[in-house]
């Protein structure tokens, strides 16, 4: 169970000034805990604390940084079913994907660790012409300076995880801003940093309310944004964030063919893992399966059969697959989506209710492309059936999207795999895998409305870091 009470974190310590955030059990909607909520005098406070413990933290050494990581593989481990079950009762996650996402959780500091200790630079030859005989270069990787970090609700943990962890390798001091609806994972990180030899100041955790977190994008102390989130508040992030780098990991409504080669058997459980796992409130959730024409209708009995028998309801109880949506707001805007298109000729194969916020698991076909069920991202448990002749096709409709994230293809056809590669309009493609699915060292991001940059722990520590040349005459 939860504490009653949490802090929030400013410049590594833990402080409880109020109590003013409440959160919810996302299954019963009841008041779980309370959090401390910051201010703008406590945010100024924490990046100006950050902005002062930066060349301290520069100066701590990768072997440092990776022991302070090290430390928090090993407390994750021991707590293990704290960090699970408190993601159970704040984000709505079945108890399983809520250990899941603490397994990454793991993983993500795991590769930090690796990576602070052989994280760095390159030898250049320069001597490319007569004029630059005799001179030597090589490159280091230097922090940038505070970044500013914006977490989003659906993975708490890991979604933090991949911001923190990345920095903390860099040597970078950070303010983190966990989503309003799901604090307590973050600070329970933070609750665990706290122990560790971090300097003074590196770090601090603040719950706030969207309207009042404006220093996290606009304050120029900060060098770097990395936020995770909706595309709308992204892209306006952006426009506002001034001279800072600014990276971006937004939305989408992935796509995933099924060729006439593939295996049913292991595609069907597979795709309906990618499209209702945590209700579907992930940014690669499986929105939109294209199936060749085919194999569409035996694809339909077994996936719809298969959907059906998926249960829902307490996310605490072990057999529980399909958890509340994060509001009750959320899941009314998707229910309308449906009933809209439903409205407008498309066919509603299971599913397709709600009571309070938890909606069935629902699959459709024949949405119209001009609908919002196709057009927006869905984020929660709805998946779209259409059928495809060619591969022309399905490329063409996995690319007719605003958003370009991650792509999944069924096939056993190379030529088909690689085409798709090069052809697709997006950060990633998966082949005989949803696109739902992500290794926590992979580059991960989009293109088009789905962001800018790429995360996973190396890359991220790119953007966290700058180039610096040594040129040497002998």
């Amino acid at each position: 169970m939860l504490r009653e009470r949490y802090p929030f974190y400013v410049a590594n310590v833990a402080e409880s000034p109020n109590a003013d955030l409440e959160v919810t059990n996302k299954y019963t909607g009841e008041v779980a805990t309370r959090v401390a909520l910051a201010d703008a005098k406590t945010i100024d406070r924490a990046i100006q604390a950050a902005v002062d413990a930066q060349d301290a933290m520069r100066r701590f050494a990768p072997y440092e940084r990776k022991a302070v990581l090290e430390h928090c593989v090993k407390r994750f481990r021991e707590r293990f079913e704290e960090l699970a079950m408190a993601l159970c009762i704040e984000a709505g996650k079945p108890i399983k994907d809520a250990r899941g996402e603490v397994t990454r959780l793991i993983d993500t500091f795991t590769v930090a660790a690796e990576e602070a200790t052989r994280f760095g630079g390159e030898v250049l030859n320069l001597q490319i012409s007569e004029r630059a005989k005799g001179y030597r270069g090589m490159t280091q990787r230097v922090p940038i300076g505070p970044c500013s970090l914006i977490a989003p609700f659906n993975f708490p943990l890991n979604l933090a995880a991949h911001k923190i962890a990345p920095a903390i390798a860099a040597g970078c001091t950070w303010v983190l801003k966990p989503a309003s609806k799901t604090p307590i994972g973050a600070i329970l990180i933070g609750e665990i940093l706290a122990e560790t030899s971090l300097p003074k100041g590196s770090f601090s955790i603040l719950p706030v309310h969207r309207d009042g977190a404006d220093l996290f994008t606009t304050d120029e102390r900060f060098k770097l944004l990395s936020f995770t989130g909706s595309p709308g508040v992204g892209w306006d992030l952006k426009a506002r964030a001034g001279k800072k780098k600014v990276v971006l990991e937004l939305g989408g409504n992935a796509a995933c063919v099924v060729d006439r080669d593939a295996n049913l058997e292991t595609a069907v459980p597979r795709i309906v893992f990618g499209a209702f796992y945590q209700s579907g409130q992930s940014c690669i959730s499986v929105q939109r399966i294209v199936v060749h024409a085919s194999i569409y209708e035996t694809f339909r009995e077994k996936f719809v059969a298969a959907v059906k028998s998926l249960r829902a309801g307490d996310p605490r109880e072990e057999t529980t697959f399909l958890g509340p949506m994060i509001s009750e707001g959320e899941a009314k805007r998707l229910h309308g989506w449906i009933l809209e298109a439903k409205e407008r000729g498309a066919k509603v194969l299971c599913g397709g209710d709600r009571q309070g916020a938890m909606l069935e698991a629902t699959v459709v076909e024949g949405t119209p492309r001009d609908a919002a069920l196709y057009r927006e991202e869905a984020f929660g448990p709805v998946a779209l059936l259409s059928k495809f002749e060619t591969m022309d096709e399905a490329l063409k409709e996995m690319n007719d999207s605003q958003f370009g994230l991650q792509a999944g293809l069924f096939t056993n056809d190379l030529q088909a795999a690689m085409r798709a590669w090069d052809e697709l309009d997006v950060g990633g493609v998966l082949v005989n895998e949803v696109p739902s699915f992500r290794v926590d060292n992979m580059p991960y991001g989009g293109v088009k409305e789905s962001g800018l940059g790429r995360e996973g722990i190396r890359y991220a520590m790119e953007d966290m870091t700058e180039i610096r040349i040594l040129v040497i005459k002998s």
